[in-house]
């Protein structure tokens, strides 16, 4: 399988703003997310604990849904989805406001994901430990279940070739479905009530680092094929992410006081090595670097 990422990062970025046409594959049927971030990558129980033991818990967040009245549980006044009567959520990455130039455009503000370098559009965790299965096999999961990619989306709005090769790899791991997937990469929250006022704050995104750091613990405290949670695990991942503060949570805070208006000319802002590289995140190698080792 062969992508052409060069310029584009269109699965890392929320484009909405800039798309010549309505990107609502995620919000179609009965069961959309109660957020509003767009493309948000689900993370195995074990790459979240990565990221907490990494000192990186401060840039994940949760995915819940909303369900017609009665098929769920009421919280904040909105029926979210559950298993076995708890509500159920996923864990991601926080897509804070960045100066990005995808598909040849000029600087504009558009949320992307915190690892995203806004100047090469590379993962600054790309090749490491940390950098999520689902990450590094799109778009052959949306290939396997024969869904449309962020690739031609792209295609289609912008031009040019982005899925090369429409062929999806053989040795794909991050694809749970179904029951494999409770507790390994879906999670079940033990306490509705503990929700409360969570649940209205995730939909005006203005969660609190609590907020966050209450998922992250149920998510790695819970045990693959199995809605049980071990409390003490639990507590100690929420713990540790409440204690955390990360040069990629730093550069959130920070984005997110200098951007303007989504979808925004964003020249005037500070040059991304200033507010990133200076916090200590990872520099990325460019594209001439992958064109020469390709």
């Amino acid at each position: 399988m062969r992508v052409d990422c060069e310029g584009c990062a269109g699965c890392c970025i929320d484009w909405r703003p800039v798309s010549p046409v309505s990107l609502d594959h995620e919000r179609r049927g009965p069961r959309a997310p109660l957020d509003d971030t767009y493309n948000l990558v689900p993370l195995t129980r074990d790459e979240v604990r990565n990221f907490v033991d990494a000192g990186l818990g401060d840039v994940l967040t949760p995915r819940l849904w909303k369900v017609p009245a009665g098929e769920g549980v009421e919280i904040d006044g909105v029926d979210v989805a559950t298993i076995g009567g708890n509500p159920a959520f996923f864990v991601g990455m926080r897509k804070p406001p960045k100066p990005v130039a995808p598909f040849g455009l000029d600087r504009t503000w558009l949320r992307a994901c915190a690892f995203l370098d806004p100047e090469t559009l590379q993962c600054r965790i790309h090749d490491t430990e940390l950098y999520p299965a689902e990450c590094s096999e799109y778009p052959g999961h949306n290939l396997t279940l024969d869904q449309e990619t962020e690739c031609e989306r792209v295609e289609a709005s912008y031009g040019g070739d982005r899925l090369v090769d429409e062929v999806p790899p053989t040795d794909q791991h991050g694809l749970l479905l179904g029951p494999h997937a409770l507790g390994a990469k879906v999670f079940v929250h033990p306490d509705p009530s503990r929700l409360e006022g969570v649940v209205e704050r995730l939909q005006r995104r203005s969660l609190t680092p609590e907020d966050r750091a209450e998922f992250v613990g149920v998510a790695v405290g819970s045990h693959p094929g199995s809605t049980e949670v071990d409390a003490d695990r639990a507590r100690e991942a929420r713990a540790r992410t409440l204690q955390t503060a990360s040069w990629a949570g730093e550069l959130i805070s920070t984005w997110n006081g200098i951007a303007t208006v989504l979808g925004a000319s964003a020249a005037d802002a500070p040059h991304p090595d200033e507010v990133e590289v200076k916090r200590g995140a990872p520099t990325t190698p460019g594209w001439d670097v992958v064109r020469a080792d390709n």
